[in-house]
Order: C-alpha cells, then sequence, then structure tokens
C-alpha cells in the first residue's frame, strides 16, 4: 500500500514537473518556455533603441525608488494624522490605499481588478525579460502563478549571467519592470483622455450623462424617476453636459444652501392650505402632514415677517418656476412674488433633475445617495444596437489599469527585501559606493540597513492601512 501511494506521488510530481505547474500552499505556479523565441526576438529587436529605452528606464527607477520612500513616509504620516484627529476625510486624500475586495472595493469590478494586476504583472515582468536578454543574460523562461487569489507574473533568468554583468547593466535589468509599468499606466491614460476621440464613430459627447444603471434600492427609482437610457441635461440650475458635471452638480448642491423657487403671490394663497407647524429634532421645521407624497414644507419671507411656512405641492411649484435666492430675485413684470425654499432636514436637498423628453424627477435627499446609486455614461450611442455599457467598460479598465499599474510600480521600486528595490539598491550602491565603501560587505551592511527600514516603512503603512479600511 505504502509502494503503491509512493509510486502515485512520484506519478503526480512527474505529471506537474512535465507542465511546468508547481503547487504549495496558497501559491500555484506555471512556468513554460514557449514563449522564449518572442522574448529573444524582442530583446534582439533594435539594440541601439533598447539600450536608450532601458537606460530612461534605470534612471527612472532609481528616482522611482528614492520617491516611493518620500510617498509611503508622507501616506504614513496621513494615516497616523487621521488615526489620532479622526478625521474621515483624509483617507480619500491619500495616494496609496490598502484594497479589500468586498470593503473599498465593490465585488462587481473584481473582473477589472484581478485582469488589472494580471496585465499590469505581465508587462512588468515582459521588461524585465527583454532587458535582460538585451544585457546578454540568459532567459530560462516566462511564467504566470496566484498567491492566494491574486495573480501574477515571473520570469526565470540565468543566476550566474546576471551576477557576472556590471551594476549598470543589472540596473538597466532591474528596473525595467518599474518602468514598463508607468510606461502601461502613462499608456492608459492616453486611452482614457483621448476616448471621445477613439469612439468619435460610434458614440457623442457633450450632451448630457447617459443613464446606465439605477439601483434597485436608489431614491431615483420609481415611475417618475430614472431609468436606463435617459440622458440627464440638468440638476437644478446646474447644466449637466457628462458625468463629470454630474458628479460637481451634485456636490455643490451638497455643499450650498438649498434654492428656492418664485412663487407669485396669487399661487401661493391659491395653493397653500392650512397646517400645523413643528420643529424636527435638528431645528428644522415641518408644516405638512407626514403622510403626504407629494407635498413639502416651504419657508418664505414678506416685508413683515421672516418666517412664514406653507404646505405646498412641490411639483407645481417648481414646474415652470425661476429659480431664486431671495425675493429680490423675484421681481419681475411688476407681479408680487416670493422666493419659497423647502424646509428640509439638515443636508436634505429637493433636487429638479431634467431628463428630457420625460417629466423633471423630484428628487429629495442627500445629493450623495443619488450619485451613489446612479451609474451613468458621458457616451450616448449613435445608433440604438451599440451597447451603452461599452465605453464604461473601458473607462472602467483604463482607471483600474493606471491606478494599479501605477501602485504596482511605486512598491516594487520601495527598497524592500523580495521586491525589486532590492535589488535596485544593491546595484545602486554597488555603482555609487565602490570607491567610497572599499569593503563589499561594509557595503552589504549598508544596503542591509537601508533595506530593514524600506521594509518597516512598507508593512507599517499596509499594516495601518488595512486596518483603517477594515476596523474603523
Amino acid at each position: 500500500m505504502k509502494q503503491s501511494s509512493n509510486s502515485l506521488k512520484a506519478s503526480y510530481e512527474d505529471w506537474l514537473l512535465t507542465y511546468g505547474l508547481s503547487v504549495s500552499p496558497f501559491h500555484l505556479r506555471w512556468q513554460t518556455a514557449l514563449f522564449n523565441r518572442q522574448f529573444y526576438s524582442w530583446g534582439r529587436w533594435k539594440p541601439k533603441f533598447l539600450y536608450l529605452w532601458f537606460s530612461v528606464g534605470m534612471v527612472f527607477g532609481i528616482v522611482a525608488m528614492f520617491g516611493s520612500v518620500i510617498l509611503l513616509g508622507k501616506t504614513l504620516l496621513q494615516t497616523l494624522t487621521q488615526m489620532l484627529t479622526e478625521a474621515p476625510k483624509a483617507q480619500n486624500d491619500r495616494m496609496l490605499q490598502v484594497v479589500v475586495p468586498g470593503v473599498n472595493l465593490p465585488i462587481s469590478q473584481l473582473t477589472y481588478f484581478f485582469s488589472a494586476i494580471l496585465i499590469s504583472g505581465v508587462i512588468h515582468e515582459v521588461g524585465h525579460g527583454v532587458a535582460a536578454i538585451r544585457e546578454q543574460v540568459r532567459f530560462n523562461g516566462f511564467g504566470i502563478f496566484i498567491f492566494i487569489v491574486y495573480p501574477g507574473a515571473f520570469v526565470d533568468l540565468f543566476t550566474t549571467h546576471l551576477q557576472l554583468i556590471s551594476p549598470v547593466q543589472q540596473l538597466r535589468i532591474f528596473c525595467a519592470g518599474v518602468w514598463h509599468n508607468f510606461v502601461l499606466g502613462v499608456a492608459g491614460f492616453m486611452v482614457l483622455f483621448l476616448l471621445p476621440a477613439i469612439l468619435f464613430p460610434f458614440y457623442y459627447t457633450g450632451v448630457g450623462a447617459l443613464v446606465t444603471e439605477v439601483a434597485e434600492d436608489s431614491p431615483a427609482n420609481g415611475p417618475r424617476g430614472l431609468f436606463v437610457g435617459d440622458l440627464v441635461t440638468n440638476l437644478q440650475d446646474c447644466p449637466v453636459y457628462n458625468v463629470e458635471d454630474w458628479n460637481s452638480c451634485l456636490g455643490d448642491i451638497s455643499e450650498k444652501s438649498q434654492v428656492g423657487y418664485c412663487v407669485s403671490a396669487a399661487t401661493l394663497q391659491q395653493l397653500s392650505f392650512p397646517a400645523r407647524v413643528y420643529r424636527r429634532l435638528d431645528g428644522t421645521v415641518e408644516c405638512c402632514s407626514n403622510n403626504s407624497l407629494t407635498d413639502i414644507c416651504f419657508s418664505y419671507s414678506n416685508k413683515l415677517d421672516s418666517h412664514l411656512y406653507a404646505c405646498l405641492p412641490a411639483r407645481k411649484v417648481i414646474e415652470a418656476s425661476k429659480v431664486c435666492r431671495t425675493n429680490m430675485d423675484c421681481h419681475k413684470d411688476f407681479v408680487p412674488s416670493f422666493c419659497v425654499t423647502p424646509s428640509l432636514e439638515n443636508q436634505t436637498r429637493l433636487i429638479r433633475v431634467k431628463h428630457p423628453p420625460h417629466i423633471d424627477m423630484l428628487y429629495v435627499g442627500h445629493p450623495m445617495h443619488l450619485q451613489y446609486t446612479v451609474s451613468l455614461s458621458s457616451f450616448v450611442p449613435r445608433q440604438n444596437f451599440l451597447s451603452i455599457d461599452l465605453p464604461v467598460v473601458i473607462e472602467t479598465f483604463c482607471k483600474y489599469l493606471i491606478s494599479l499599474s501605477g501602485a504596482l510600480a511605486v512598491i516594487n521600486a520601495v527598497p524592500c527585501f523580495a521586491l525589486d528595490g532590492q535589488w535596485i539598491l544593491n546595484s545602486f550602491l554597488e555603482a555609487t559606493l565602490s570607491s567610497l565603501i572599499v569593503e563589499k560587505h561594509n557595503r552589504e551592511l549598508v544596503g542591509f540597513l537601508i533595506l530593514l527600514a524600506g521594509s518597516a516603512l512598507l508593512a507599517a503603512n499596509v499594516a495601518l492601512g488595512l486596518w483603517m479600511v477594515t476596523a474603523r
């Protein structure tokens, strides 16, 4: 029985070896030589151009190594400040954040996340592989791995060759991954920036924000709400030409006080009806029945009293009414008019959403709830058969590619054990300190101390960032 078990184990190991597979706890790895010819073709293409390309990458990698330390130090200080001052806005200002699926990464966007990580990792390792071949280092193979659930890539280089070349040549190889991640991020940014021009034959922009999804629990859901395919053109008196305008208008509405609407004295007398006035817990005034879904309490002032209230049908008041801030804004054609303002709870707003040819949607609630539960696109299809989701998919993927490729560049540049920064630092010290610190073991000691500090800095950022995301 034991002999049979050993035979089965040996067969399984031979099968894994045949297909280049390696399996260990939380780690699956696949390596192949199928792409070696392609790598050698890339590494021997235009040697002078590649020399210049990877030399620029070397300079960038060295600058990135120092820059990553500064960035991590700044991020750590921001995190500590937020922890001590309980300032929730500080987290959004940080350039580097720990990403936890299901917490600060929507489950619906995991496909974008893992795809961008894999592509960023592959481009990173292609940089190392092509640079190594350019510097006459033997290339053994390329592979992909999955650690827990996170995908990545690697290249297998002949270590002896790598140790025999000069420190500057080593720097070109070690910095190539960070350099390629930066270039990939720039390419993603260019595609994002030029997307209106790229999609111009199929989609037009600048005419409004197209609704692509309305969450089931959204306050914008309903018979007089927003529907997929609606084109939003205005929020109150704020014009909306694209998604950025939508977000900007909602931000302004949230920060500024509630606007009012001009109503003539005759109309005000005709529409209003007696109601009991009472104060809410936050100090605001309510004058309508709690059962009413169409009436809203409005406040206004006249020459004698500055605190008058009237319960009015919201749609009749707002439709065909001019937006105002004071009674002075309503003086027109010598018709006595008042600027009536919705009397709502703090942070709550009455927002008129125009989406022609449909009747305007009247939204009452926090502006951010509207922003979070309605998805929009700046791209409107020229033909009905074109997908309204395609531009959104491209935009979202580009944003993930930019952020994750940039993050991979920053993290790998950190002088930390087991990252590219370790080898970049060691080669940099060999290239710059050989004449100042003659003894090699002394240079290695300096490198070890720097790596220790860099590793501690990175670990502190990850640990505190993870705690900020999950525990608070």
